[in-house]
């Protein structure tokens, strides 16, 4: 797309949707999506919410005169409105310079013809869970057989989705045969949705969220998202000499593991949509309250205990699929962006010939009332998915890490990497990390490659330490796009974690002139 003239915004949505084909187990126009853009020329930062609200009709009281106590991971009610298209729209209408026809041609292309599945992408491609969800064996098994490595799998029911809209735009999705089939199919299974729940969605542009890092500035956006956990993290952070500990040493892990407990502890205590109450963003990320927080660190012993108790399962069961890209053009213009079905392929549930499944990000709430994250019409829930950003001078990177709630974690590793440690880009990713998925506890998980007496120490600190593989697709997989104003020079990164790729722009090279 950069090649084909388009900038940095086009080649994001084109990406996007060619991995909704061919990475549908991860993301897809069934999902929520959220963008971070960063305009070169002026130097402003631009967030985009494009996460989808829930039906106007689902409530608390609406579940419980159905008898329905908890929301089914795989069921319609965990069905929010998608919000990828409309942030695609969104996009594309502010920034972009290529219409839908273009943007979408190559992924229409693919699902009409067929492409081989990758090894990732085979392993992947099939969960037995979802067999008996409607629509999903006819969709991703199709003949009732399971694809294998080189396969050539098409999907021109998705092909004649994007082409309406190619051909409409937003509302070849939102409106029109599209919507009213969507809303025909959720409707049969029990749902509560509308033609309006769908029409009038529309997407946020939101200031995005920052705090300073050593002098550096870091971006996230601000709730309903996790961002602010990864900058609160990095404000306790900021308090301790990790320089001097050094890179992955078991006191700098110690400080960062810790880091993470109290961080996430406000954030799922205070975060939910700001439309239905305040959050409290900016008290969340004072420096004063993060050095009362530092303080109480203790250095020789983890703390177990950072949650309620009666909040610990429901956020600890949050999904870890997703996909992250990242896209940077010629101008130094910048998109981090982050897209995800929630888990796996959500709810698994594709309506008549649409070839995508329907994500269940609504999982998520809380059915008690009166908190940030209780359900309501209308309302999106705490998220888990993050794009961010980072700057300093003449220097821009555009960063993401993806993985549930391994997101804020990894993106506070990433950034210690680079301003403590004096990592390029690709090395900051490449480095092993640590992941703890839970909200209490002292469980923390690690790859093999951080050495074993590190381990060991931490281990007498206190954490109860399970070692993984030495690139674990448990720490999440990141990219990150990178730009050197001063020099006008682009660099790139990719996580071997996955099968991702930095792929640069190739030039218009002129033919050579014979010589005689």
């Amino acid at each position: 797309m950069l090649e084909a003239g388009g900038n940095a915004i086009d080649a994001a949505i084109a990406a996007n949707a060619v991995l909704g084909l061919t990475q549908p187990y991860v993301n897809g126009v069934g999902g929520d999506l959220f963008a971070i853009f960063y305009e070169a020329k002026t130097g402003k930062l631009y967030g985009l919410n494009s996460s989808g609200w829930t039906p106007k009709a689902l409530t608390i009281e609406y579940l419980k005169s159905k008898g329905v106590g908890q929301i089914d991971r795989i069921g319609v009610h965990a069905i929010t409105v998608p919000g990828c298209v409309a942030g695609w729209d969104a996009l594309r209408k502010r920034f972009g310079t290529k219409p839908f026809s273009e943007l979408l041609a190559t992924t229409i292309f693919y699902a009409e013809t067929g492409f081989p599945l990758p090894e990732l992408g085979a392993r992947s491609w099939i969960s037995q869970p979802l067999l008996k969800q409607p629509g999903y064996r006819e969709t991703y098994m199709p003949g009732g057989q399971r694809p294998q490595l080189g396969d050539v799998f098409q999907n021109p029911a998705l092909g004649e989705s994007l082409r309406q809209v190619a051909a409409r735009g937003r509302d070849g999705y939102y409106k029109g045969k599209m919507a009213e089939n969507l809303v025909k199919f959720l409707q049969a299974q029990g749902g509560a949705h509308t033609l309006e729940d769908f029409a009038e969605f529309e997407p946020e542009w939101v200031e995005p969220i920052s705090t300073t890092y050593r002098g550096w500035e870091i971006f996230e956006l601000p709730p309903n998202g996790q961002g602010v956990a990864a900058l609160s993290m990095l404000n306790i952070m900021e308090n301790f000499p990790l320089m001097d500990y050094g890179q992955n040493s078991a006191a700098a892990l110690h400080v960062m593991i810790e880091a993470k407990k109290l961080a996430y502890a406000d954030m799922a205590r205070y975060v939910g949509d700001p439309r239905f109450g305040p959050v409290p963003v900016k008290e969340m990320l004072s420096k004063q309250l993060a050095k009362q927080r530092a303080g109480s660190i203790s250095m020789e012993k983890a703390s177990c205990k950072v949650l309620p108790s009666e909040i610990r399962q429901e956020l600890d069961a949050h999904g870890r699929e997703t996909i992250y890209m990242s896209a940077i053009d010629k101008e130094g213009n910048i998109v981090s962006l982050i897209q995800s079905n929630y888990a796996g392929y959500g709810t698994g549930m594709v309506a008549p010939g649409a070839g995508f499944s329907f994500h269940n990000r609504g999982a998520g709430f809380d059915l008690q009332p009166g908190k940030p994250n209780s359900l309501e019409g209308r309302k999106r829930p705490l998220h888990t998915i993050i794009p961010a950003f980072m700057r300093k001078g003449d220097v821009t990177v555009g960063f993401g890490i993806m993985g549930g709630w391994n997101q804020s974690q990894a993106h506070a590793q990433f950034v210690a990497n680079v301003v403590d440690f004096g990592m390029n880009v690709q090395m900051a990713l490449e480095s092993a990390r640590f992941t703890k998925a839970t909200f209490d506890g002292c469980d923390v998980q690690m790859e093999s490659r951080i050495p074993e007496g590190v381990r060991q120490d931490l281990t007498r600190r206190g954490h109860a330490i399970t070692a993984m593989g030495g690139f674990a697709g448990g720490m999440g997989n990141g990219e990150a796009v990178m730009r050197d104003g001063r020099r006008g020079v682009n660099f790139g990164a990719s996580d071997p974690r996955t099968d991702g790729a930095a792929i640069p722009e190739q030039p218009v090279v002129p033919a050579l002139t014979k010589q005689r």
